[in-house]
């Protein structure tokens, strides 16, 4: 059996829309200054719609968008948020993870819940909160919720003890029934995962459960790099016992630097022999020309 996954991360799609002075109180004033000052140069729209465009002409059974498609969480800001989640596919074929920057100040916290519930909404009709679990065939999707509203020059993110608790009962619910347990999240589930202003801040908790209960591949943005790290779990089902923690770009980056480069991954859960293995490879703009092609293999 094989399942593929395309996983994309921190769009942060603009340009932003004209704040009102009230809605620049506080940290999204900070934001905005930072936006203004050169962060909307980091990200390119037209390639973005490239990608996604090269996204949506592979073959693929599900797409993971983990998080950070906005950027100072302004109310405007999220219609159009979600007619870009759109464009990967209707929601049942696309989950969303939330980002700090989706979930940038209290006051966006009504519109996140709102916009993206279709995204977010779990298999079981009342299944609305966090974390949130879609099966697709042998595969359950796990989707946590990290993005919280934080102070000035914070970009951290939390579970709580009562979501890591779900989770770690969802995780072991889907290993008895035989599925391959995909997570998805925002920040890098790991203590090491980020500096201390960008990290998770209940990693140590979210670690633990990882290596007690199992799982089988999980799925991260936040650090704008692409990464694997693997962790190791007698309960996963992964090739080894060892679980693969891969981080994808910013699938908006205008940066010319290799390591930040925009891109998203294309991916592969094989099943043979009772465990699974994961293959794929990044795709991205190659230098000069542009072109999305096949950059450079993953697992």
């Amino acid at each position: 059996m094989t399942f593929s996954i395309a996983h994309l991360s921190d769009a942060h799609i603009g340009p932003l829309p004209r704040p009102t002075l009230r809605q620049l109180a506080g940290k999204r004033g900070l934001g905005y200054v930072n936006w203004r000052r050169g962060r909307d140069r980091a990200h390119d729209m037209e390639l973005l719609g490239r990608l996604v465009a090269d996204l949506n002409a592979q073959k693929r059974d599900h797409v993971a968008m983990t998080g950070d498609i906005l950027n100072i969480g302004l109310p405007a800001e999220f219609p159009a948020a979600a007619a870009w989640l759109s464009t990967l596919g209707p929601p049942r074929d696309v989950s969303f993870t939330p980002g700090n920057h989706d979930a940038y100040t209290r006051d966006a916290m009504p519109h996140l819940a709102a916009t993206f519930q279709p995204w977010v909404e779990g298999d079981k009709p009342s299944e609305t909160a966090f974390p949130y679990l879609r099966v697709r065939g042998q595969v359950a999707l796990i989707g946590l919720c990290s993005g919280l509203p934080t102070g000035p020059l914070m970009a951290t993110g939390r579970l709580g003890q009562a979501q890591v608790a779900r989770f770690e009962t969802m995780l072991r619910e889907t290993r008895e029934k035989n599925l391959a347990r995909v997570v998805m999240i925002h920040h890098p589930p790991l203590r090491s995962g980020a500096p201390p202003m960008r990290r998770l801040i209940d990693a140590v908790a979210l670690e633990a459960v990882l290596t007690r209960a199992g799982a089988e591949l999980v799925l991260h943005g936040h650090n704008h790099v692409s990464s694997i790290v693997f962790l190791k779990s007698p309960a996963s089902r992964a090739v080894g016992g060892r679980i693969p923690i891969i981080g994808a770009p910013s699938a908006s980056s205008a940066s010319r630097a290799p390591r930040f480069h925009a891109a998203y991954h294309l991916l592969r859960l094989e099943r043979a022999d009772g465990t699974w293995r994961v293959s794929g490879h990044a795709r991205g703009p190659v230098a000069g020309s542009g072109e999305i092609v096949e950059l450079r293999e993953i697992g």
